[in-house]
């Protein structure tokens, strides 16, 4: 029946329950105890009997959701699946307990039955005696919806004060997997294995100068790996590191509730967190080796932050994502290597980098090593001088256009903007238990990696002067010079001859003084080259 129908039903004083109507129901608990559980089957039973046991109406099979809050809409698959099936018409009328049941947020209870009434689905609020097919339930929907709501925002308050009390009572809350403690009870004690992992971690950290990637592959070499047998990632260390609890002091107040509704926070700034020294949590490292090993993490922190500031962004790294080692089909990544004489840029596979050699046995490039060989094979190539001139060109009105000041400065800040979005999405799943802490913790350093590599293009964006790069003369000026580069030279620039260059792969059989490698150019064109090193030099065979 359509809505004018069943209205005009009710005003001649005809019941809901006379009514031939479809009916489903919609039930929901907070949690998955033993006694939620119980009374979810309840209200299953409940309501399958009240709607077979009508003549006039149709059963629906239910609609059901299991431990998941009624704050929110956003992870009730149950809830929104019915809400889509009702505007699809597959039923005409839903029951449900209580308004606190299909949503406690005034504005979802509003929108959702309004638009199921634009569908002609009307809502029944058993307990409040709302059915949204009356002309007046949405006054009273209004009001007892804002009830629910404020209890909502009352219960967050309680269990605020809750855990201030039980801070200052000696209970620890948070993580129940604290690397280096056992927790029972709300109490942290060492886990003597997993301490001494710890103790080491700060000692190779701050008395040995090991950086955070190379500690991940020492510990590995030591055979000391994470609870799942991998090596420590980057963050865990880091965490590690970062936490006062391992001083034995507490520290609180390092977010802020935005809103209790959306459960948004906000990561306040490090002179607001509450540190104390905490007697109820056991220290694993003295405070002294501590505060160094933090002191050493905010320069070399800072430091960073500069380089990547002043950076180049674009072609910074000409063989970024063109190197693959062979045997495990994985990216080479840039290092620098810092000796007496200076630092010497090399690339090194990404297996090698986490896990170190017993892992990788790919030799490292230089990359004088691959601009020499990019060089090598444009004198090869030489007498194909027009191909190569076709082949360039396209590249370097399309880098030309990619890097000119015209990118849109709003479509990197609204990309920005929505990575931001997913972080704030992907916490509110792990605060929810929806997701393990180390799956949090990768897609969560993805996405800042995409922030930082976004930010930096903005920052180039915001510094390049206004130029005339994609221009038709300025682009004949450039052929112009090709073809100087071009006409008989011995060699030519590393940076002109990179942007042929498809990708390289390190064949397995590689070792340190013999590397074999497949050069693949964007024209199609494929080589196999050896690198041959020798005491302070190498030299180059083409096939």
């Amino acid at each position: 029946m359509d809505l004018r129908s069943i209205r005009a039903e009710l005003r001649q004083g005809r019941s809901i329950y006379d009514l031939p109507l479809r009916v489903t129901f919609y039930a929901r608990v907070s949690t998955e105890s033993e006694e939620q559980y119980s009374s979810l089957e309840h209200q299953i039973q409940y309501y399958t009997e009240l709607i077979c046991g009508r003549p006039h109406w149709t059963f629906v099979p239910g609609y059901i959701d299991q431990g998941i809050s009624g704050t929110s809409t956003k992870r009730r698959d149950s809830f929104l699946r019915m809400i889509a099936d009702g505007k699809a018409g597959l039923f005409d009328f839903i029951i449900t307990k209580e308004i606190s049941r299909f949503s406690r947020s005034t504005l979802d209870s509003i929108q959702y039955t309004q638009e199921l009434l634009e569908h002609h689905v009307g809502v029944l609020f058993q307990n409040d005696n709302i059915n949204t097919l009356d002309t007046d339930s949405e006054f009273r929907l209004v009001v007892m919806a804002g009830v629910a709501q404020d209890e909502v925002r009352k219960l967050s308050e309680r269990l605020k004060f809750g855990f201030r009390q039980s801070i200052r009572n000696g209970r620890v809350l948070g993580n129940d997997t604290l690397w280096g403690y056992e927790k029972q009870n709300c109490k942290l004690t060492i886990h003597p294995e997993e301490a001494q992992i710890v103790r080491l971690i700060f000692d190779l950290y701050a008395n040995q100068g090991l950086g955070l990637r190379r500690l991940s592959q020492h510990l590995y070499g030591l055979g000391y790996t994470s609870r799942r047998g991998n090596a420590f990632n980057v963050l865990t260390l880091r965490n590690i590191l970062t936490n006062p609890k391992y001083k034995g002091w507490y520290c609180g107040n390092k977010t802020q509730s935005l809103d209790y509704r959306s459960k948004k926070k906000l990561f306040l700034d490090e002179g607001e967190w509450v540190t104390y020294p905490d007697p109820s949590i056991p220290a694993i490292v003295p405070e002294e080796l501590w505060n160094r090993a933090n002191a050493l993490y905010k320069t070399r922190s800072a430091e960073m932050k500069r380089h990547q500031t002043t950076a180049t962004f674009h072609n910074r790294y000409p063989y970024s994502g063109k190197l693959v080692c062979e045997a495990h089909g994985a990216s080479y990544y840039r290092h620098l290597l810092s000796s007496g004489r200076g630092s010497r840029e090399v690339w090194q596979c990404s297996v090698y980098r986490k896990r170190g050699r017993a892992a990788c046995s790919a030799p490292q490039l230089a990359t004088e090593e691959l601009d020499a060989i990019m060089a090598g094979l444009f004198v090869k190539l030489s007498p194909r001088t027009e191909s190569i001139i076709e082949l360039l060109l396209p590249l370097i009105r399309k880098a030309s256009f990619e890097t000119s000041p015209r990118e849109d400065p709003k479509r990197l800040e609204a990309a920005i903007g929505q990575l931001h979005a997913k972080k704030d999405r992907l916490l509110e799943l792990s605060l929810g238990g929806d997701i393990r802490t180390d799956e949090f913790r990768r897609r969560n350093e993805g996405f800042n990696q995409q922030i930082a590599e976004l930010e930096q293009r903005l920052i180039c964006y915001r510094e390049a002067e206004p130029s005339t790069t994609g221009s038709s003369e300025h682009l004949a000026k450039i052929e112009t010079t090709i073809r100087r580069e071009l006409d008989g030279a011995l060699s030519i620039h590393p940076a002109l001859a990179v942007t042929v260059l498809d990708h390289m792969i390190v064949k397995e059989v590689s070792t340190k003084e013999h590397v074999q490698l497949d050069v693949f150019l964007r024209n199609g064109y494929f080589t196999e080259v050896h690198l041959l090193r020798e005491k302070n030099s190498f030299r180059l065979l083409f096939s």
